[in-house]
């Protein structure tokens, strides 16, 4: 598990101000059953609300995880690397921020299936391009949106672990991110394999091809439905079939959790897909 760090927009009038280096704090988390909220203040007035709800967990209190937020510059090269090739994906200004998380040396921290994670600032208003990005430390970032609200941006998705979050401005053609989840998720889903049964493989790619041949035919709703019936039987069969616990400091792999974030990802984007006009 990967400590949290959010990078958010393009800073413009904040970087005039303070140098990004210095601009890193740590967040102290409030702990409410299995609910971890905090409150991130940075300069420049940059401000948000983080919470992340767990499906079941085991250890969480105040000591589990380290949390950190830093502005940062949104044109620093080493930063844009980590975002998909082309220039279309970038950080918006109003909100400079990566924020990131990992379990303490002592942490017992562990939980099954995944976490819902909702970062809320005002410091930026509603568009449909935002989307909420997340990467390994130092590593590549891909989209892991699950739902966008209207008005100050909430950015939320779901998760089997840590890393690095950042807010973005996403341009690409909603295909080509649609066809690149998919492949994500056929990926998860091929390498981990050997980790459940052949026959409960066999049934999620079934299902799978099934979700991938309704979007190439354009029917939009009926991938929808069918990646739904995918995420809900991985849910059915975790912790049975499919491992479902991820633990800090140990080598447990959330298989159920890695591919029920991948289809909740990619549902959001078919939803944006079917919500377009042609």
């Amino acid at each position: 598990m990967k400590l949290l760090r959010w990078v958010g927009p393009s800073l413009l009038a904040v970087c005039a101000l303070v140098p990004a280096a210095s601009a890193q704090i740590n967040i102290v988390p409030v702990i409410s059953g299995n609910q971890l909220t905090a409150q991130i203040q940075l300069v420049g007035g940059i401000s948000a609300d983080l919470t992340i709800t767990f499906e079941q967990v085991v250890g969480l209190n105040a000591n589990a995880l380290v949390l950190s937020a830093s502005v940062v510059d949104p044109t620093d090269p080493a930063l844009l690397s980590r975002l998909p090739a082309g220039g279309l994906v970038t950080i918006p200004s109003g909100f400079p921020v990566v924020l990131h998380i990992e379990p303490t040396s002592s942490s017992s921290l562990s939980f099954s299936g995944i976490y819902k994670l909702s970062l809320h600032t005002a410091n930026l208003t509603f568009a449909p391009a935002f989307r909420l990005f997340r990467g390994p430390a130092g590593g590549a970032l891909a989209d892991m949106t699950g739902s966008l609200d209207m008005g100050s941006v909430r950015a939320g998705g779901s998760g089997p672990g840590y890393s690095d979050f950042l807010i973005v401005v996403d341009a690409r053609v909603v295909d080509a991110v649609i066809t690149a989840k998919f492949d994500a998720l056929q990926s998860t889903l091929t390498a981990n394999s050997g980790s459940m049964p052949t026959s409960v493989f066999n049934d999620l790619q079934t299902k799978l091809n099934n979700a991938r041949t309704l979007y190439n035919g354009g029917s939009y709703a009926a991938s929808i439905t069918a990646v739904t019936t995918f995420s809900d039987t991985v849910k059915n069969q975790s912790g049975t079939a499919i491992p479902d616990v991820w633990q800090a400091n140990s080598s447990l792999v959330n298989v159920a959790g890695m591919l029920r974030s991948a289809a909740d990802t990619l549902k959001y984007s078919l939803t944006v897909r079917a919500n377009q006009p042609g």
